[in-house]
């Protein structure tokens, strides 16, 4: 809206040239995302407190985990609220790719919120059922597939870091792919909100290089240098990223340990099915195996746990599934796993940067 609004007045003031730069207004969303987040933030938990949205906690969870119970939850609206907001006002709103991207993030929040609201109201850890969950967030993909397929000059091959030559067109079937990529990608998200700060913090480090790559990819010149695919238009994509790094950094102000508020499944299905989405658009979907590798880590845990304890007739290969609980149940504290996760989130996020010069 401010490139809309300011930038035609550069004639009259030179200093209104500025917002016509993709990175001034990547830096203008992080900032106003994180001062959205960290001036409602008090307001909006003292509502979820006045209304008694409050964390359902497993029973078959950790112990430790059952004085959560209670603490304000459904802080993903926080964060969706931020981002969008802090996007519309500082991206070009005449991208496709970023409206596509903001549609899609409020279905998988939508979705989030329905989940959400069944624990808050029966009082139990049960929301949506896996089944009707999967459902919604498939039709969400195929939606988003169909426009992007249909988009001139789309491009259904993969790329493949540290793989430069190698890259194999799905054609039509690549909308199968994208619900293995988006889908995965907000279930991964989910698992991994476990902890205080833990699934926030590999945001802002997969927000964050998303955000760089989103810019490379939509200029000409540095894609063709580093050898990633040119998408035109992409580099508006950067500010959206902007929006969703600056968000989650207010957020962790609130989240981190100990939490004041939980984002909930509104937020962590918003998250990753936004991410998967960014990731699909600038044709970085492999690499967000890598730079997501701790949300990756945490929805394999529970696959191969559920997997081997079905196989092995009740045998376990972790204390406890996701990952996360496993070391709680080994004896490290809560805020030892979440600053271990996020180092180790931070090495996959700088190894994601190396991929552009190792092609």
């Amino acid at each position: 809206m401010l490139y809309h609004l300011l930038y035609p007045l550069h004639n009259l003031f030179g200093g209104f040239n500025v917002f016509r730069y993709i990175t001034f207004r990547c830096l203008g969303a992080i900032v106003t995302a994180f001062l959205i987040a960290m001036v409602l933030g008090p307001h909006f938990i003292a509502w979820l407190k006045r209304h008694q949205v409050g964390q359902v906690v497993r029973e078959d969870g950790p112990e430790s985990h059952f004085s959560k119970r209670g603490v304000p939850t459904m802080g993903g609206v926080l964060i969706i609220s931020s981002v969008l907001v802090s996007t519309i006002l500082w991206v070009d709103l005449t991208n496709k790719f970023v409206w596509l991207i903001m549609a899609a993030t409020l279905w998988y929040g939508a979705i989030g919120s329905i989940d959400d609201w069944r624990k808050i109201k029966k009082k139990n850890s049960k929301g949506l059922s896996a089944r009707g969950k999967m459902i919604l967030q498939i039709a969400g993909v195929v939606a988003v597939g169909t426009i992007l397929l249909n988009q001139p000059g789309f491009d259904t091959s993969l790329s493949f870091p540290f793989l430069k030559a190698f890259k194999p067109d799905l054609g039509i079937y690549y909308i199968l792919f994208m619900v293995l990529v988006v889908a995965g990608s907000s279930n991964a998200v989910n698992l991994t909100d476990g902890l205080d700060g833990l699934a926030i913090g590999p945001t802002v480090v997969t927000s964050g290089v998303y955000l760089i790559f989103s810019y490379l990819a939509g200029h000409a010149g540095l894609a063709a240098y580093l050898q990633i695919p040119y998408v035109p238009g992409a580099g508006e994509v950067s500010v959206f990223c902007g929006a969703l790094t600056g968000a989650s950094l207010g957020f962790l102000w609130f989240n981190a340990y100990p939490a004041q508020v939980f984002m909930g499944d509104v937020g962590s299905l918003a998250i990753g099915g936004a991410l998967g989405v960014v990731a699909v658009i600038i044709k970085q979907e492999i690499l967000l195996v890598l730079v997501g590798g701790i949300f990756v880590m945490e929805a394999l845990s529970v696959i191969l746990q559920v997997g081997y304890f079905k196989i092995s007739g009740g045998k376990r290969i972790f204390l406890m599934a996701p990952f996360h609980h496993h070391f709680e149940k080994k004896g490290w504290v809560e805020p030892k796993v979440v600053v271990r996760f996020w180092i180790v989130s931070i090495i996959l996020g700088l190894l994601a940067l190396a991929t552009l010069k190792l092609r």
